[in-house]
């Protein structure tokens, strides 16, 4: 590979890692600051047409593709009370079985064992919705240090989650509640039969199948407190870490 080719590489690879970073960056005047220099150096790779240069047809796609990244922040926002209170804590999770964005079938006691973390949330590309699952998503760490398995649920098909997933650089499962519509929200009383989608809500179930901790957002665009859930988290792992320790005790 000559040297032209691998600065074009190189210069590809920078592309590429600017396009995912500018996602997790807010609003800002520093954003749009870095936006302008981004765009001065495709001016000045075209101009002096040097290896690395956008094309108009890949600018033009690239644009198109950062359209589709942004489309959560101007897309009509999501309002109302909640409508629904979720099922008790306290209460033996319901089973279900639902396809993730590839179409294999997620059952949930197969997670018995483990905390699991239910996400129902409204609609693939919503703006709340996305800036609630990419919060998870870069706090995915503390899950899995936490030995937790995370899952968002909601009425979209299987390709809708897909396309979603891969747009947002989502790496847990998305379930498909779509056919029958809604079934799961459903069992878990979490389904606004009005809005034809879910209420925005969280259950934490338990190693044994247990709903440990529920919350429903009081208003449909309220993203639940990421702190709040970590420390519920906590006290359910502990408490099931001390469960496990007086049992091999007293064997």
């Amino acid at each position: 590979m000559n040297v032209s080719n691998m600065r074009h590489l190189r210069l590809q690879e920078l592309q590429e890692s600017f396009s995912q970073l500018e996602t997790e960056i807010p609003e800002s005047p520093t954003k749009q600051a870095l936006a302008l220099l981004h765009a001065m150096v495709q001016e000045s790779l075209r101009v002096n047409n040097l290896p690395g240069a956008a094309s108009p047809e890949a600018e033009q796609s690239f644009q198109k593709l950062e359209q589709l990244r942004s489309y959560h922040t101007h897309a009509p926002s999501m309002e109302g009370d909640a409508e629904n209170e979720g099922l008790s804590v306290g209460t033996i999770a319901p089973d279900f079985v639902l396809p993730d964005a590839n179409g294999k079938p997620v059952r949930l006691s197969d997670f018995r064992g483990k905390p699991v973390v239910m996400v129902f949330y409204p609609l693939d590309w919503s703006p709340a919705c996305s800036d609630q699952l990419s919060l998870y998503q870069m706090e995915l760490d503390q899950f899995q240090q936490r030995n937790v398995v995370l899952m968002g649920i909601s009425v979209d098909s299987i390709y809708s989650h897909g396309a979603w997933m891969l747009l947002r650089d989502l790496q847990f499962p998305l379930l498909a509640d779509f056919e029958p519509k809604g079934a799961v929200a459903r069992l878990y009383n979490v389904y606004r039969e009005n809005d034809g989608f879910s209420e925005r809500a969280l259950f934490i179930i338990d190693a044994e199948g247990i709903i440990r901790y529920k919350y429903v957002s009081p208003k449909l665009h309220q993203i639940p407190d990421i702190y709040e859930l970590f420390d519920a988290l906590d006290q359910i792992v502990g408490v099931q870490e001390d469960a496990v320790r007086e049992t091999e005790v007293e064997i």
